[in-house]
């Protein structure tokens, strides 16, 4: 039965059965005393207040996924994507400055990119590097941090560095499509088939290639986008609420105190503010203000690898990840962000 539902069912159910099996092995009732009226009332704020920061850059990035299904071609997609890996993975680093979008927004536009023929290496690294190398947040960070401008620069060196080495480490090591198959089209893979047969085969579902728009006005490539835009909002939605509700939820429980137990640690310091930032799931044009309140309790390390990891990897981006890529290449993006953001963020406080 659990393994069904962790098969075929959606993770709040999944999360649901665990907690419902804890505590009946406990033998302990639900923590009442919790969900008092302050802390309802701070986490309806917290919850409705997340919810509004990140669906707009959502809609964005459906909006700009769909028109790519429909406007552009496999083959432009192919033509300006560089073939040398070196190029591939500069270039998907700096995407992110022509194309801002939140970690929200993101994951529906990569999985088109690489649907069309984009390399997958390219895709994730752009995935990493975007959050963060791009005009808004250093903005936002610089006026964050106005008295030590130097946390802008590191931000988006190391987070540069990190998506670079992850992408020539996929690049090395990454075999065949790492998108999950995709039931309403057949499989990811064989989409992924039918792209290297492009030019011998015609997909007759309209959906799929904008071969069968080419006839057709404007009006009815509008009508395509919308449609596709609805479609990958409802699913990409699903997952970020539920991100969303536990985020809510920690922000609610966890207390001042509890960081400050963990700010003189040195090395627990850097793993509990890249988990604090995993948990919190701020978006990044915003974090950098979280991030500056903290300035005076932590050093400048840790919280860069706040700043850093917390964009890449957040709880409510690892949901959606998990609903589009395979797990075994979400979880060792994870780990590798996870160990070099660390390395990077140690040793720019040491050099600094």
């Amino acid at each position: 039965m659990l393994r069904f539902v962790f098969r075929y069912g959606t993770p709040s159910l999944a999360a649901g059965c665990l907690i419902m099996i804890y505590l009946i092995i406990a033998n302990r009732d639900l923590p009442l005393h919790v969900f008092n009226e302050a802390n309802l009332q701070s986490f309806k704020i917290l919850f409705i207040s997340i919810l509004l920061e990140a669906f707009p850059f959502i809609l964005l990035g459906v909006l700009f996924s769909a028109l790519l299904q429909v406007f552009v071609t496999d083959e432009l997609i192919r033509k300006f994507t560089p073939k040398h890996p070196v190029a591939g993975v500069l270039f998907g680093a700096l995407l992110g400055i022509l194309f801002p979008l939140c970690e929200c927004g993101m994951i529906p536009v990569v999985r088109r990119l690489i649907r069309k023929g984009m390399p997958a290496y390219i895709g994730i690294v752009y995935l990493l590097a975007g959050p963060i190398v791009n005009p808004v947040v250093y903005t936002s960070t610089f006026m964050a941090f106005r008295t030590t401008p130097e946390m802008a620069y590191s931000r988006m060196g190391l987070a540069f560095a990190v998506s670079v080495v992850v992408g020539f480490l996929l690049y090395r090591f990454m075999r065949g499509n790492p998108l999950k198959a995709s039931p309403s089209r057949g499989g990811a893979d064989s989409h992924h088939h039918h792209d290297h047969h492009h030019n011998h085969h015609h997909h007759h579902n309209g959906r799929e290639h904008d071969h069968s728009l080419r006839g057709k006005g404007i009006r009815s490539r509008f009508a395509s986008v919308l449609s596709h835009s609805s479609d990958e909002f409802f699913e990409m939605g699903k997952y970020f609420i539920f991100g969303a509700l536990l985020t809510a939820l920690i922000q609610t429980a966890v207390e001042r105190s509890t960081l400050e137990a963990y700010a003189g640690q040195p090395i627990f310091a850097y793993l509990f503010m890249m988990a604090f930032a995993f948990l919190l799931s701020i978006c990044s044009t915003s974090d950098a203000f979280i991030a500056s309140s903290f300035s005076g309790m932590f050093d400048y390390g840790p919280l860069l690898a706040f700043l850093v990891f917390g964009p890449m990897i957040d709880l409510k981006n690892t949901l959606m990840l998990l609903s589009t890529f395979r797990a075994k290449i979400v979880l060792a993006v994870i780990a590798l962000t996870a160990v070099l953001t660390f390395a990077g963020a140690w040793l720019t406080e040491v050099l600094l």
